[in-house]
């Protein structure tokens, strides 16, 4: 009869108490309910239980859960702002030092503040192991936002567990002589109880016993507070406390002096139980949900290190499987599920953002989405950027360098498929850079700077960039093969021979000429080359001479393009600023008024700014008299005097050249248009480079053609483009030099109309 009311009593205690502590966990998701225990494993309970009281015990918990739900924000919200509060009274209390004159203060401090971080622990984990457990137990759906609230409580969780790491060097000091000032106290209180004993005169064996264990119970407190020690005080004072050895307003404030003796003792054990999260190993499907509110709100990306913090609680766990293999095969499945739903729910959602925001802002113009922050919002995702690698098994992962590798590999792989479309990826790579402050890699790919018959000038906008930080060598990558080519072919025996005696014929005939080359010789020259062989096309020595000027002066005229780009962005960049000569200094005046600090800096970001725009919008003018004066030296050398022969070859190379002119045209009305061409600059920029160093300057070239007009109007052509290359290798002339290079220039071309005309006439 006795033992079935004791289990009618106990079934009722939990009845009653159901709705304050629904269920208990054991370990991880294993949960113990104590009416199934008793209906299960007590035959008896369950002949005296009737089924209406089992089915209010689940009523109870269903409604215990309905309340979880609905208050389990509030919670989160209130225990967000005590834990925060206590991070900041731990970094407080653990940076200041200790005092002579209020060192017991201070100690007592600092240990109400260790016991309510590992209070606070301990209610925190017991919420989220309840809910969680009683939800997967239950078979219940749990709102996303009761997930979101859950994770919240990991994240505060774990960052108890962090302060009390970063302070755990300071903490351990601390716990020392917190541990001492404690049983200070007990050893105090057990002292007056000793005292009371003795004052007895009546002594008997009872008495005699707690007399005893007061005396074990000072000695074990006496030295240092291990686990065995404490255990001897606890059952000394068992015996020690008979007898009313102790007062009542004396025995509960040395239970509470021991109490947080052993919480402090015990204090890293303690907090590394409390904030175990290995449970979470049986609830991973929170996971994805939570990365997907993290992602949604980047303002508070640094939470997500508490999180993994909290997933690697489960290793050690599996650490501890009996078979080797089964073990290593656990923690490769489950490092491989938490990336792949990492990667998922926000490495790849991140980087397609980033893609898509850089892609729509570089597209602006042509309104290809509706980017109105107040109807689609604002999430500024850089947040994520400035994380720091997050520790996760054997790896780091590194969110900055895994979103700029996925934006290089898809800004090379999109570049190699349209190369006209480099100008576009390049102008996202320097926006990611300034707003998400991602480190891209250049792409080095050939570039197409032709798009729908634009001029290069106008598609390289960020040439500028190349010409001052590429460290160009024009010398190295262009001209210096070619120039090594161009001497040997000038001190072939043969041309040097020939141009020696054009030479003393020119010096011969000159005054009977009036400084004119005659046209017959310089055409006997180019037909009389081809008597020393011709390649297997058709070409003669000459010809390819002529295409090695051609090749210089192309190179010349390329690095002069893109030098011209760089100038034009530059003058583009810098036309806000009115006044060049006289830009004032914004650091200067803002430290005048006294400003902030980050305005000063703000200030001294646009003075560099305007410097650099300043000078290179000033530099490069002399671009090519620089390039002239590097060489001439070198030319004009004695090891280099077959060079000074070249202006002797200038008449026979220019008919060459406006043969092969008129043939390149005439391709153009053909059907195989191999080889056509309406125009070649390239020529008259390279004869001019090596006639501005020759030493010997050639006299004006005037043209005697006795060809017909098209021959006329080529020699024009190519004198017209001799005369603009010759601005560029020249020092900048008068205003009455001009004047008569014009008068000069119409004289000449009288003369040469007035002689084809009479031509003609014959």
């Amino acid at each position: 009869m006795s033992i079935t009311c004791d289990i009618w009593l106990i079934f009722h205690y939990f009845s009653c108490s159901s709705s304050q502590v629904p269920a208990v966990t054991l370990t991880a998701n294993i949960i113990w309910f104590p009416d199934n225990f008793l209906v299960s494993k007590v035959p008896a309970a369950a002949k005296l239980i009737d089924k209406k009281s089992i089915q209010s015990i689940k009523a109870q918990r269903d409604t215990y859960l309905q309340q979880r739900a609905q208050t389990l924000s509030k919670d989160v919200q209130s225990y967000y702002v005590f834990v925060t509060s206590w991070m900041m009274k731990m970094e407080s209390i653990l940076s200041k030092e200790h005092k002579s004159d209020k060192l017991v203060e201070d100690l007592n401090s600092r240990c109400n503040v260790f016991l309510q971080g590992i209070l606070y622990a301990y209610s925190i984990s017991t919420i989220i192991k309840t809910t969680m457990n009683m939800y997967m137990s239950m078979q219940r759906p749990m709102t996303k936002a009761s997930v979101k609230a859950l994770c919240r409580l990991v994240e505060l969780l774990k960052a108890v567990e962090h302060t009390f790491y970063r302070r755990s060097i300071v903490g351990a000091d601390s716990v020392s002589h917190i541990s001492q000032q404690l049983q200070s106290q007990a050893l105090n209180a057990i002292n007056v109880a000793k005292k009371r004993v003795i004052s007895d005169k009546k002594y008997s064996e009872q008495r005699l016993d707690v007399l005893s264990s007061l005396v074990l119970a000072e000695n074990a407190l006496s030295g240092p507070s291990t686990k065995e020690r404490r255990l001897v005080v606890a059952l000394a004072l068992c015996v020690g406390t008979q007898l009313k050895t102790f007062k009542d307003e004396e025995l509960l404030p040395l239970q509470l002096v021991l109490k947080k003796l052993d919480l402090i003792s015990e204090l890293s054990e303690r907090v590394k139980l409390q904030c175990d999260c290995s449970f979470l190993y049986w609830h991973r499907a929170v996971f994805p949900i939570y990365l997907d509110d993290v992602y949604d709100n980047a303002v508070d990306a640094a939470r997500i290190h508490y999180m993994f913090s909290a997933l690697r609680d489960s290793v050690p766990s599996m650490m501890h499987a009996k078979h080797t293999e089964s073990c290593e095969q656990l923690l490769q499945s489950y490092d491989k599920e938490i990336m792949e739903v990492f990667s998922e729910h926000l490495l790849d959602k991140l980087c397609k953002e980033i893609e898509k925001d850089l892609r729509l802002s570089v597209h602006t113009h042509l309104k290809l989405d509706d980017r109105n922050p107040f109807k689609v919002g604002m999430k500024d995702l850089a947040h994520f950027f400035f994380l720091k690698p997050i520790r996760f098994f054997n790896r780091f992962i590194n969110i900055k360098a895994y979103v700029t590798h996925y934006l290089d590999k898809t800004f090379y792989n999109l570049t190699t498929v349209a190369l006209h479309d480099w100008a576009t990826y390049s102008e996202m790579r320097n926006l990611a850079t300034q707003r998400y402050g991602l480190t891209m890699t250049e792409a080095h790919l050939p570039s197409q700077t032709l798009e729908q018959g634009l001029d290069v000038l106008e598609i390289m906008r960020n040439i500028h960039v190349f010409v001052s930080r590429y460290l160009y060598n024009l010398n190295n990558q262009f001209l210096r093969k070619k120039f090594y080519i161009f001497s040997q072919f000038m001190y072939d025996e043969h041309i040097k021979s020939r141009l020696i005696k054009d030479i003393r014929f020119f010096r011969e005939t000159k005054d009977q000429s009036d400084q004119k080359y005659p046209f017959e010789r310089a055409e006997k020259f180019n037909r009389g080359i081809r008597k020393l062989g011709i390649t297997p096309d058709g070409q003669s020595y000459l010809d390819q001479f002529r295409q090695l000027i051609s090749q210089i002066g192309n190179a010349m005229g390329y690095v002069r393009m893109i030098r011209s780009g760089g100038l034009h962005c530059c003058s583009s960049a810098i036309r806000f600023v009115p006044d060049l000569e006289d830009i004032v200094n914004f650091e200067e005046l803002v430290k005048e008024e006294g400003l902030s600090a980050e305005t000063q800096r703000a200030a001294s970001v646009l003075d560099s700014v305007l410097g650099d725009l300043t000078s290179n919008s000033a530099e490069g003018t002399e671009y090519f008299k620089m390039l002239v004066a590097v060489f001439a030296p070198e030319f004009r050398s004695a090891k280099n005097m077959h060079l000074r022969n070249f202006y002797m070859i200038v008449p026979p190379l220019t008919v060459n050249f406006v043969e092969h002119s008129i043939s390149c045209k005439e391709k153009l009305n053909k059907k195989n248009k191999t080889g056509a061409a309406f125009t070649d600059d390239g020529f008259a920029m390279g004869k001019w480079m090596r006639i501005d160093n020759s030493c010997t300057f050639i006299s004006r070239y005037y043209i005697c053609s006795v060809y017909l007009d098209v021959y006329l109007q080529e020699f024009e052509l190519l004198y017209f483009s001799l005369s603009s290359a010759r601005i560029f290798f020249r020092a900048d002339k008068t205003a009455a030099e001009e004047t008569q290079e014009k008068k000069d220039k119409g004289a000449n071309l009288d003369k040469s109309r007035t002689s084809v005309s009479a031509h003609s006439a014959k």
